[in-house]
């Protein structure tokens, strides 16, 4: 799947599962589940000893998936990623080391950042993707200030290009509130696929989770850059 491809997905979808896993074949199922709840995409935190596993997992059995690692906050870890499968990386901070190798691996790298000042380093490391849009993750969004806080930095930097992937705090309580903003390009977050439901093996409950999202973003119409 090609990065063009892969950056439209994510912007038609809106909606970023993440999840974190104790055992990889846990994966199957629960990809199962967010496909059937009309969600091909899944972000897995690399908080685990098997999440390079399930990404290769879910790189093998769900081709038609948009495939992220989160969590990725070294070289090692964002090469790892690349090589299991995944076709984009997330992460909490802004690392120019990371950045750098992703720009040269030519694998789409989402760098977290939290004030202006996180957002004019990502400006000035060349985090643009070929679309011309600066994605970054605006993490812990909820502490931050919520909508009100992308509201007040998209006023500076939308002009520049920059959108945002909200998470931390994001919930079906509050995703229309973020995907209503300009700036945002999706929300992610891990009420999706929590852990708890994966280890209770509760698939239905996650494939109910993503159809409520999946409509819930519908009401919203995706803005352009």
């Amino acid at each position: 799947m090609g990065l063009q491809t892969v950056l439209e997905k994510i912007e038609a979808t809106r909606v970023i599962p993440m999840t974190s896993v104790a055992k990889a074949d846990d994966v199957i199922p629960l990809c199962g589940a967010l496909k059937a709840g009309g969600l091909e995409i899944v972000e897995i935190t690399l908080r685990t000893p098997v999440a390079l596993d399930a990404i290769r997992f879910v790189a093998r059995e769900f081709p038609e998936f948009v495939l992220g690692a989160g969590t990725v906050t070294a070289i090692e870890e964002l090469e790892a990623a690349h090589e299991a499968g995944a076709q984009f990386a997330v992460a909490p901070g802004l690392n120019p080391r990371v950045v750098r190798r992703a720009q040269k691996l030519g694998f789409p790298f989402f760098p977290g950042v939290a004030t202006p000042t996180d957002i004019e380093a990502a400006l000035e490391l060349g985090c643009r993707m070929p679309t011309g849009s600066v994605i970054l993750k605006l993490f812990p969004v909820e502490i931050l200030g919520g909508p009100r806080i992308i509201s007040a930095l998209a006023g500076p930097y939308a002009p520049k290009g920059v959108r945002f992937i909200p998470t931390g705090g994001v919930s079906a309580a509050n995703m229309t509130d973020y995907l209503a903003q300009p700036a945002v390009l999706a929300v992610g977050g891990s009420w999706l696929a929590p852990r708890s439901l994966v280890e209770k093996k509760d698939w239905s409950e996650i494939s109910r989770l993503a159809a409520e999202a999946v409509a819930l973003a519908s009401r919203i119409a995706a803005p352009g850059p």
